[in-house]
């Protein structure tokens, strides 16, 4: 027994429930005579919903394959080989399923050694050896095709990546090694690190092959038959395949320091996956290859034994497989058809979400507002903004003009809402006006027609108390940009209905948006973490603390910006708003700070200014710092960071403690869709459990051992 096959075998008994992909062989004779073939096919045997994975067992049918084609290819039975996946699915990686049960280190490093050594025999054949990704190809299955001698891809690929880094590991079968040495350091680096840290970037087949991996690209209708006929001309030698020279000089140094920054600017050193994955491909400068590999095996079990990639499989999970199936959601066969929507306001927000309705439901889409010019204003947003998308070639001609002709403005509720089943409201936030406006739709809109507030942080309760039907109000919570945030916190009043609330749900997947049931609480969810969490830098900051000292204490955590370069996205004046409304909610946890209330009064946009003499990075605004009033209290950066985390994990606690959702896990899912926090913290729970916070703030961790962190 080869020490291949005995790594395989041991590893697949830690993982008895592996979905199996078989590797199937089968003979053909090329076109024009090249030869005959062996092109072997990977197929888990379920459809293209289920992609094709590699665990132990599915390596071990990879390498039986390898045993059959090199006996065949020994004896001069064929002239090449083929690896080619089932329909719109090549492979995508090695089975994460499996990742989660490993508890020891030596079980790690199998998996690494073992997909390598089952890998590089496809590059030791003593025929050409060829890759043709049909379909989707992700990590492992890249790779397989990298340790091939040529590959082709498909127009029709829809993604294709080594995400490993996003997830909190190295591409750990050879595309650090191999990937650079083929199309050069500084493409490796945006492959391997930049599109990974850019919230998984995927590559479409065009690119693929503008990048090089790929050297010949094919229509996908036919795209295995023409791979096969380009097979023959290469091995007949009337296609030499032709590939630039790799740059080993100064210029694989700077695309390694390169990589290094864009990993500082968006992990700020807080997990190692990506400096790992870059350490490799400085040392692959050489050309290396094996060297590499030993490399990647050891980054590998390092990286799988801690618990960063524990917390980034278990935001992959939460954002997979809980984002699809909402907890605590009633039956969908509750819901009720929407067949046309309404949308109280015609401002920006309310100009987005109606954009969005269109797009997505594709029904009639009405606004509202107080006067001619601003509804005029909305429509004239959502026109411009499907001008913009006929424009990228994202629709044709057609839609564009069906789209156009679905929104409309009026300023007669009864008119455009009369015949309208779901009625959204994004006015001012306050709760006078909100009830104003619920009381006023109620009396047009039909009695079935589900009212929805897109409130922040306001009461869905006492929004409907004064309604006659508030069984049909539910929160409706977007966070901008509407169009590329993914949370949709939807809220259940006290009177809410399971009808109303399926439909919200029932609409919410047709918005292809992440929906999280949250209960009618003071901020609900990503609002009051973000309050709670902002509102004790800005607490340390009011007693004395430096700005930048606030800032940079929390830059271990990797976020996707400072919380002052956030207060200024959101706006200083709704960051006030917040606070104010959760300060009167709970005055012992949350404060209102007079530092920022002067911010506000003053019309700063934000705390920082920017000029190109700095290189645009945020500077403190003189204006504002002439404003600030400070005690003497000072902070060291560790101290800063305690209290932040400290108070998070209080105030989850407490959430948790009154339902506001059901589990930590749709707390995490909130934070990393709607406040995009990485998945090396797993959101935050994850982090919070790891670094001993929740222990000491509440006296437990917030996950069981094992969930997001290494099996007891």
């Amino acid at each position: 027994m080869s020490t291949t096959t005995e790594l395989l075998k041991g590893a697949a008994e830690l993982f008895p429930d592996e979905v199996v992909t078989s590797a199937h062989v089968r003979h053909l004779d090329l076109p024009s005579g090249a030869g005959r073939f062996a092109l072997i096919t990977l197929d888990n045997g379920f459809d293209h919903t289920k992609p094709t994975t590699f665990g132990p067992a599915s390596l071990a049918n990879l390498d039986a394959a390898i045993d059959q084609v090199e006996k065949e290819a020994a004896a001069g039975e064929i002239v090449g080989v083929g690896v080619t996946g089932k329909p719109f699915i090549f492979a995508v990686g090695a089975d994460l399923k499996g990742v989660e049960l490993l508890k020891e280190y030596e079980h790690a490093l199998a998996i690494g050694k073992g997909g390598h050594e089952v890998f590089k025999r496809l590059s030791g054949l003593a025929v050409p050896t060829f890759a043709y990704y049909n379909g989707a190809a992700m990590g492992g299955g890249v790779e397989v095709g990298l340790h091939c001698a040529y590959r082709t891809v498909s127009k029709a690929l829809p993604a294709f990546s080594l995400p490993e880094v996003f997830l909190g590991l190295v591409p750990g079968w050879g595309g650090c090694a191999l990937l650079p040495n083929l199309i050069g350091a500084d493409k490796a680096v945006s492959v391997i690190i930049e599109n990974s840290l850019n919230q998984n970037k995927q590559l479409k087949g065009e690119q693929v092959f503008e990048l090089g991996i790929a050297d010949a690209i094919f229509e996908g209708a036919d795209f295995l038959e023409q791979s096969l006929i380009w097979t023959a001309q290469v091995l007949k030698g009337d296609v030499e395949v032709e590939r630039p020279v790799v740059d080993r000089g100064e210029a694989w140094d700077q695309a390694v320091a390169r990589g290094r920054s864009v990993a500082d600017s968006k992990v700020h050193g807080a997990a190692p996956a990506a400096y790992r994955a870059l350490d490799i491909i400085a040392a692959a400068k050489n050309g290396d290859l094996q060297q590499g590999f030993d490399a990647e095996d050891v980054a590998l079990a390092d990286l799988i034994m801690g618990g960063e990639l524990r917390a980034g499989i278990y935001a992959f999970n939460l954002v997979q497989k809980r984002g699809k199936r909402p907890a605590g959601a009633p039956d969908k066969n509750l819901a009720r058809p929407v067949t046309k929507v309404g949308v109280v306001g015609a401002g920006l927000m309310a100009s987005q979400l109606a954009l969005l309705f269109l797009r997505r439901l594709e029904v009639p889409v009405v606004l509202t507002d107080i006067d001619q010019e601003r509804v005029d204003k909305g429509v004239g947003y959502v026109h411009a903004e499907i001008e913009k998308l006929l424009g990228k070639g994202r629709i044709n001609q057609d839609k564009a003009n069906r789209l156009k002709a679905l929104v409309t403005g009026v300023l007669d509720k009864a008119e455009g809402f009369a015949d309208a089943d779901f009625i959204i409201e994004a006015v001012f936030e306050e709760i006078g006006v909100k009830q104003q406006v619920f009381a006023e739709v109620e009396a047009v809109a039909p009695a079935h027609a589900i009212l929805a507030t897109n409130t922040s942080s306001l009461s869905v309760t006492e929004m409907a108390s004064k309604l006659k039907n508030p069984e049909r109000v539910v929160g409706f919570h977007f966070f901008n940009p509407v169009a590329i945030l993914p949370l949709l916190e939807i809220v259940r009043g006290e009177a809410t209905d399971d009808a109303s609330l399926a439909t919200a749900f029932a609409v919410a997947k047709k918005l292809k948006k992440t929906a999280v049931l949250v209960k009618d609480a003071p901020a609900f969810v990503v609002n009051r973490i973000l309050t709670r969490f902002m509102g004790e830098i800005q607490n340390v900051i009011d007693e004395g603390t430096p700005v930048e000292v606030a800032e940079k204490a929390v830059e271990p955590l990797g976020l996707p910006m400072s919380p002052l370069v956030l207060l200024e996205l959101v706006g200083p004046a709704i960051g006030l708003h917040v606070s104010e409304t959760l300060n009167k909610a709970f005055p012992e946890r949350f404060t209102v700070s007079p530092n920022l209330a002067a911010v506000v009064k003053a019309g700063k946009r934000g705390f920082y200014v920017y000029t190109a003499e700095n290189g645009f990075k945020p500077e403190l605004d003189p204006e504002v710092a002439a404003l600030l009033k400070q005690g003497d209290s000072v902070l060291t950066e560790e101290q800063v960071r305690d209290r932040v985390l400290d108070a998070v994990a209080q105030e989850i606690g407490l959430m948790l403690d009154e339902g506001v959702v059901a589990e930590a896990q749709d707390i995490d899912l909130c934070l990393i869709t709607g406040a995009g926090w990485p998945f090396h913290l797993g959101g935050v729970t994850p982090y919070l459990d790891r670094e001993g916070v929740s222990e000491r703030v509440n006296g437990k961790r917030f996950l069981a051992q094992g969930l997001a962190s290494v099996p007891a």
